[in-house]
């Protein structure tokens, strides 16, 4: 699967939150020193109570009327914590603030006890979450293209009902932004990305594990009548960055701790996670690229992680971009 190679980075609204802090101006400082330095996109995560935070469709769009050319996404958006009718409105005045440069990561739901909680907190089911993730992105689009001639102005669900869709604001770009399906290797979730989705975010530890699950959605995508190229193979992945090897872990083990109240040996095992200096971590994301990846979303692992954005850019992305074919900064269809 060829495409240009494009690198983004995620905006630390966790990590204001465990700090403490909810301040605006500095996320704003972080979007427009992101694009000024040259990353392709910028990405802010979803949790209510889980792992709070600022909201993230009101970040990205603070963010992209800050900016001009940089890509705003979710990575990733919960959908089940909103209503689908709001969800749908947001993302779509979203589309607007931003010009068409969104892309949503979508996820279901991490299996977590603190997750489940979040979702009895909201009134949403835990049971049956990812019948309901697509179920929600059907409606979204089925409303996005609700406007267009011929289409349908209602949506009848096992979930959720809808009429009058066509009374919603349209996006930006017709029948609404990429929706990526944030998610693991298993079958059902290659097969899901394969069929209903525009691209793949997981955070799988292992590139060979990418690569043969990336060429299966490639695969299962052909077979379904879909264009070459219609699925995204992104990845998600952490890094610290630091010469000093254990003093970039230990700086890891205290975020990890922090942010999920586990350790990195339990994190590890089920997320990408690298550390070290620039040129170590990009030779380490060098796997994911030459097994298939196109979209890296990169999180910084340190609770005060701007004073590494500067040598990420400087050092570690034209290494990995050297890697693969050259890149159009802010394009949407990535």
């Amino acid at each position: 699967m060829n495409g240009p190679l494009h690198v983004g980075i995620l905006l630390p609204t966790r990590e204001q939150a465990i700090n403490g802090t909810y301040a605006a101006a500095p996320l704003l400082g972080f979007a427009r020193q992101a694009e000024a330095l040259g990353f392709d996109s910028l990405w802010a995560g979803d949790s209510l109570t889980a792992r709070p935070r600022l909201d993230p469709l009101v970040v990205l769009a603070a963010a992209a009327a800050a900016t001009e050319r940089i890509t705003v996404g979710t990575a990733a958006l919960t959908p089940a914590l909103r209503h689908p009718l709001i969800g749908a409105n947001m993302v779509a005045s979203l589309s607007h603030v931003a010009a068409g440069r969104l892309v949503l990561g979508l996820g279901s739901g991490f299996p977590m006890p603190e997750t489940e909680e979040e979702f009895a907190s909201v009134g949403a089911s835990f049971t049956g979450r990812v019948g309901r993730l697509d179920e929600i992105t059907a409606l979204w689009r089925t409303a996005w293209r609700a406007g267009q001639e011929g289409e349908p102005a209602d949506f009848q669900g096992r979930y959720w009902q809808a009429d009058h869709l066509d009374r919603l604001p349209s996006p930006a770009t017709a029948g609404g932004p990429p929706l990526w399906l944030a998610g693991s290797d298993t079958p059902k979730v290659l097969a899901r990305a394969a069929t209903r989705y525009d691209g793949w975010l997981p955070f799988l530890p292992d590139p060979d594990a990418y690569g043969r699950a990336r060429r299966r959605i490639a695969e299962l995508a052909e077979e379904a009548g879909r264009p070459a190229g219609a699925v995204t193979p992104a990845l998600y992945a952490t890094i610290t960055v630091n010469r000093d090897e254990r003093a970039a872990e230990a700086e890891l083990e205290h975020y990890i701790s922090h942010y999920y109240g586990r350790s990195l040996d339990q994190m590890r095992t089920i997320q990408a996670y690298a550390w070290g200096s620039a040129e170590k971590c990009a030779e380490w994301l060098g796997g994911y690229v030459r097994a298939g990846a196109r979209h890296l979303v990169l999180r910084i692992g340190s609770l005060d992680p701007e004073p590494q954005l500067k040598e990420i850019a400087e050092v570690l992305l034209p290494a990995v971009r050297a890697l693969g074919p050259s890149t159009t900064v802010g394009s949407t269809q990535s």
